[in-house]
């Protein structure tokens, strides 16, 4: 028996993860709805053939499954209108620093509740995908749940929950980090002569290349960067700035602190 699934929200991650759940055929266009007060995104949603409405009291569907995709900080203002669904329905968070916690004293105690971390790759179907489910979540509903993530990426579960600051910091924030370092290398290499089109195309297909090769190797990225660094070579001269007093590690290491206390103060 199919599940059914209300989706609260349908900005960018929201619509990112409706297209990822109908094109993987994750769910029939038949067993969602969308909330959405926005006309826009409202009209774009129902373009996929799902219901889309703009207040949860239109509401017909009983879901199994509510899934919000709203900010953080509209979080109080947004779910208790759908407390009507708890406890038979499962809910699952897609909000940044917003704890189980919260959904509890909104939703319930006894409530089943599942946090999931994306990042922007999702709009693509490249996703990281990283789920914590409170002790409610039924064993079916996680498989249910690790399935619909799936369609948007990779998925991977962590039992503690103080994980999630640190996994906002790493996958959540680091396409970020990602495309400030195709910035810097596409600016090296227009600083090197190369033409500013030439320069992007070369960082770019580079990053996503060396990502994909890291990705279905299996190797060990030192390995792999071993095999491209012959002795005293061009990648050897590179390294020893990016390397020496292990510079990039030190920064990379400041920089997922940053983001990690961050993520606790918003929370």
């Amino acid at each position: 028996m199919s599940k059914k699934v209300v989706l609260v929200g349908c900005g960018n991650m929201g619509y990112a993860m409706l297209k990822g759940w109908i094109k993987a055929g994750r769910l029939s266009a038949a067993d969602m709805a969308v909330i959405e007060p926005d006309e826009a995104l409202r009209t774009r949603a129902a373009a996929l053939g799902v219901t889309a409405l703009s207040q949860v009291k239109e509401l017909v569907l009983r879901p199994d499954l509510v899934v919000f995709a709203v900010k953080p900080q509209i979080i109080r203002d947004v779910v208790p209108a759908y407390r009507k669904f708890a406890p038979a329905a499962s809910f699952l968070s897609v909000a940044a620093g917003t704890g189980v916690s919260t959904f509890e004293e909104i939703l319930g105690s006894r409530t089943a509740i599942i946090r999931c971390m994306p990042n922007t790759p999702a709009s693509i179907g490249k996703g990281m995908m990283v789920i914590y489910a409170n002790a409610h979540v039924a064993p079916e509903m996680k498989v249910f749940i690790e399935g619909l993530c799936s369609a948007t990426g990779a998925v991977a579960t962590i039992e503690d929950e103080a994980l999630m600051d640190a996994v906002t910091a790493v996958s959540g924030s680091g396409p970020a980090y990602v495309f400030h370092f195709i910035e810097c290398l596409t600016a090296a290499a227009e600083k090197a002569g190369l033409p500013s089109k030439i320069a992007r195309l070369l960082a770019v297909q580079t990053v996503y290349g060396a990502a994909a090769l890291a990705q279905k190797s299996g190797e060990e990225p030192g390995a792999l960067r071993e095999q491209v660094t012959s002795p005293n070579g061009t990648t050897a001269a590179a390294l020893s700035v990016l390397m020496g007093e292990s510079r990039l590690m030190k920064l990379m290491e400041e920089a997922v602190e940053a983001a990690r206390k961050r993520s606790i103060e918003l929370g």
